[in-house]
């Protein structure tokens, strides 16, 4: 088994460094005097595809090594649920590469991917046996079909992205430009916490706290440094710094101090990257990226943006709404009981539901249809991230 293990951490991490390599090859392509390089022609593109294909398929290694060595579906927890999301990122970007080939895509996806898996490394590792709630085929029915939906959607986002960045007039300072920033800077933040929090856990850093919650004595273990501690806690690990200050008093759930920390670490790593970026660029980090965008067609970004949404909604459909319903009926006698994962699974449902019927109905297309992409990603997110770790619910367990 451990043999088995060792052989799914290799691989894992052998498609994220060829993931990382394959992302500078893409975006060699924007700087090949080639018309054409953009379209898959040009030798950095073949090279590209063919590395990211190559992650892939170790990709794939992993997760048949893991399943066999924990024997279930790697997708119960959130280490393994993340890393299929980021797995599916990239099978999603491969199909539409090839049926678009458009190397550029490959310069925005990627990375996407890579800051998914980095971001899956934080949490724990270890293979576990099945909590009994879990202990179902539809956990794999499920798990990997709204995870396959939430990829393709993502594609989506990163078409509209592109979009926006070569479209939106950078000459001027306006609230599209402004709008736009904020967006590249939640990308900075949540690449800040993948990075921090590798960092420490690489580190090994651990500092404990005794709290009270409803007068029963809980611990915590703060794996970054205690900006924020549990209020009216007590630091239990004498060689570790003290908090600057206590978190408010109504976050007293369980971890909701430690998860409070970590937040600010990812904000002032995302802002402290971000203005590291623009202290070298001398720019609008937007500003900078569009000249190299200018080969992209924005007539095949919309496409691409609006084919995703129109191929991974029924997916999502089916496994975020029907799949999960059965699946809730049979393990707690009800199809909806609006936990918060149920919540905003709805609401995911019902915003790409909005987005088609406004590009089907009202002719949204263009930008307007590029900053749906860009929101409903924003949700997609908060499900995956807020929502597994803040909001407590019968999900929490993942």
């Amino acid at each position: 088994m451990d043999s088995l293990i060792n052989v799914s951490s290799a691989m894992l991490y052998t498609a994220f460094i060829l993931y990382l390599i394959a992302t500078f090859f893409f975006g060699a392509t924007i700087r090949d005097k080639n018309k054409n390089s953009n379209k898959g022609v040009g030798i950095s593109g073949k090279i590209g595809i063919t590395l990211t294909i190559i992650g892939f398929l170790a990709q794939i290694v992993y997760f048949i090594t893991r399943w066999i060595a924990s024997k279930h579906a790697p997708v119960s927890n959130l280490f393994e649920f993340m890393t299929f999301f980021g797995m599916a990122l990239v099978f999603a970007f491969i199909i539409l590469y090839f049926i678009y080939r458009l190397n550029i895509l490959g310069l925005f996806a990627l990375p996407i991917a890579i800051i998914v898996i980095a971001y899956a490394s934080v949490f724990p590792t270890e293979v576990a046996p099945l909590v009994p709630s879990l202990q179902s085929n539809w956990l794999y029915i499920h798990v990997t079909t709204v995870s396959l939906g939430e990829a393709i959607l993502s594609i989506s986002f990163v078409a509209g992205l592109i979009y926006l960045i070569r479209q939106i007039d950078q000459s001027v300072r306006s609230k599209r430009t402004i709008w736009l920033e904020v967006v590249l800077l939640s990308i900075f933040i949540f690449a800040g916490f993948s990075i921090i929090s590798t960092a420490f856990n690489v580190s090994g850093y651990s500092a404990e706290f005794e709290y009270s919650v409803n007068g029963t004595t809980q611990t915590t273990d703060y794996h970054l440094p205690p900006i924020a501690g549990p209020n009216e806690g007590e630091l239990l690990t004498g060689d570790r710094m003290n908090p600057l200050f206590e978190a408010p008093g109504w976050m007293k759930g369980v971890d909701a101090a430690r998860k409070f920390n970590t937040v600010i670490w990812s904000v002032i790593t995302g802002l402290i990257l971000y203005g590291l970026a623009r202290l070298i660029l001398r720019k609008r980090v937007g500003a900078f990226i569009q000249p190299f965008l200018l080969k992209a067609k924005p007539d095949m970004l919309d496409e691409i943006s609006y084919r995703a949404v129109a191929i991974g909604f029924p997916v999502f459909t089916l496994g975020g709404l029907i799949f999960a319903s059965i699946w809730a009926q049979e393990a707690w006698d009800r199809f909806w009981g609006w936990d918060p994962k149920e919540v905003w699974a709805l609401v995911t449902w019902l915003f790409y539901a909005a987005f088609l019927h406004l590009r089907l109905s009202k002719g949204w297309h263009g930008e307007k249809s590029a900053w749906l992409a860009v929101g409903g990603f924003a949700i997609i997110m908060f499900n995956l991230v807020a929502v597994n770790l803040v909001l407590a619910g019968l999900h929490s367990y993942a």
